[in-house]
Order: structure tokens, then sequence, then C-alpha cells
């Protein structure tokens, strides 16, 4: 099938986003990486009409040295070369390629980055610093118990609306990566902080977003980010203070208690186990130090 290089990637982005369901976040960044490559490609080619079955694996393999050379880390190259592998692969299967020129090139070796995570004092201090004489502060405790009760992701806090809440119930619906809806439980603390928001939020709908900025608009992700950073940064000097720092330390915590992996994986939507196991090396290490400290052999 004839077509640019620009072509394929505009047909491969609707896929992700019609067929797949992938969030607009996730959208945005396969843009930035597959158009980083096209930059790369017009100029190696000195067509940007050249198609796409001109690419093979040297093409690939100049590509990277010159992100390495460039100084991108490992762990950007590794994304950028995942983003260019499923892109060929879709080519393949609409049989544009015969065969994907990503297929044997290995990633680079990625250290094995421990999440970040705020201890349970840490946690207690940050959810007495909203001011809740305040409907900023009100809403601020909403959200970080939220976060931290239920390990929801940014985007879908942002996505609920009244009627995906079950306070009663004490459940919440949220819809994850590739559209897909999971029932999550949330504890007393979160149940009692959303609802004290909701009552003293004014108009609020079973239609409209839960949480909204001071003008009653849409809290944005962006939004979110700042208030998480600024109540994190209140009570921890960890590098990370994003909302996923909440996601990590909800994991982290159910395990360090007992809570079973599996269902774990099942809580944060996960499709792989092996991805919620990665939460394990930081219960591992925890008990070491445990060991260390109390064993008289250690």
């Amino acid at each position: 099938m004839p077509g640019s290089l620009d072509d394929h990637i505009g047909g491969f982005l609707g896929h992700l986003g019609s067929e797949r369901r992938y969030s607009a976040h996730t959208l945005r960044a396969y843009a930035s990486d597959l158009g980083q490559f096209r930059e790369f490609w017009a100029m190696h080619s000195g067509d940007p009409a050249t198609p796409p079955q001109a690419i093979d694996h040297l093409t690939l393999r100049l590509y990277l040295g010159e992100l390495s050379e460039k100084g991108v880390q490992k762990r950007s190259v590794a994304r950028k070369l995942a983003a260019l592998r499923s892109f060929f692969r879709f080519l393949v299967r609409k049989k544009i390629l015969g065969a994907s020129p990503a297929a044997n090139i290995v990633s680079p070796k990625v250290p094995k980055k421990l999440p970040s995570f705020l201890d349970e004092p840490a946690v207690e201090r940050m959810m007495r610093l909203p001011d809740l004489t305040t409907p900023a502060g009100v809403r601020d405790r909403a959200i970080l118990e939220l976060l931290y009760g239920t390990g929801i992701r940014l985007g879908e806090l942002i996505g609920l609306t009244a009627s995906h809440l079950d306070l009663k119930g004490g459940t919440i619906k949220v819809r994850g990566k590739g559209s897909k809806d999971r029932i999550v439980p949330v504890g007393k603390r979160a149940s009692e902080a959303l609802s004290r928001y909701l009552g003293a939020r004014r108009g609020a709908t079973t239609r409209g977003p839960v949480f909204v900025n001071a003008s009653g608009g849409e809290l944005n992700r962006r939004g979110v980010y700042r208030i998480v950073k600024k109540y994190i940064s209140g009570v921890s000097d960890i590098e990370k203070k994003s909302p996923h720092v909440l996601r990590h330390t909800f994991a982290t915590h159910l395990l360090n208690h007992g809570a079973d992996l599996r269902a774990v994986k099942e809580l944060l939507g996960h499709e792989s186990l092996t991805t919620t196991q990665l939460y394990t090396h930081v219960t591992v290490d925890k008990l070491k130090r445990i060991y260390n400290q109390a064993h008289p052999r250690a």
C-alpha cells in the first residue's frame, strides 16, 4: 500500500485512539516519539515522502545511535524503541510491511527503578495539611485521601463524575487504560473526605467532573499535579512528588500489611502481574532492613 511515513503514523495513532482506546496522554506520547523518528527519517532519506518500506534495521540502529550521542537517557531510548516496535507491528498486520525492521533490535538495558513512596507517618502528616476551613482545602483533602485510599491513576481521578461514586456501598467505578472499567473499594476516610467535599461544593451534577477548580471548571492534570506536589513537599524530600507517588504508596502499604499480590494487581488495574511485582522489591528491601537490624547473626 502506498503512503508516506506521515500517512501511516496518522493511521496508527487513529487505530490506538479509536480501536485500542488509548488515553489522550498516551497518544501524545506516541505522537511525540514517532514524530521524532519521522524528523530523523526525513533528514536521513532526504525526502519526507519516502515510504516506510525503505526503513530497515540499520536505519533504526543509526537512529538509536544518534539518540545516545545526543545524551538521551536509556529509559527514554527504550520507550522510543517500544513505540517504533508497536508502530511497525501495526504496519505488518496491515500488510504494509512484510516484516518489522525493529524485530531483532535489542532494547538498551534499563536499571530497574524502585517506585518512590511515602512512609505511613508521612501520609498521616500530609493528610493534616489541607485547611479544612476553606473550600480548596476540603477539595484537596478529598483528592489526597482518594488517591492514597484507592491507588487510582491521575487520569482516572480526573475522569470521575458523581455517577461513578457509590459512597454508601464503599466503591467507585473508574475507567482505566484501554477504556476498561473497574470497581474499586473506597475506605472510610476517603469516603468521609469525598462526602464532605461534595456536600460543600455548589452546582455538583451527576454528569460533570467530581473535582473542579476555583472557577467551577474541570480540574485538569496539571492542577491535580500541583496540588499533590504541594502537600508531598510539606512532608517529604523525595525527588518525585507526583500523584503517581500516592499510587505507589497505596500498593506498597497494602503489601507491607500482608495483602495478596494478585488482589493488589486487580485494585491497581494492572494487565500483568509482572507490573505489580515491582512493589515486592520495596517490601523485600524493608524485610532485609528489619532482618539486619534484628537478627543476631545477620
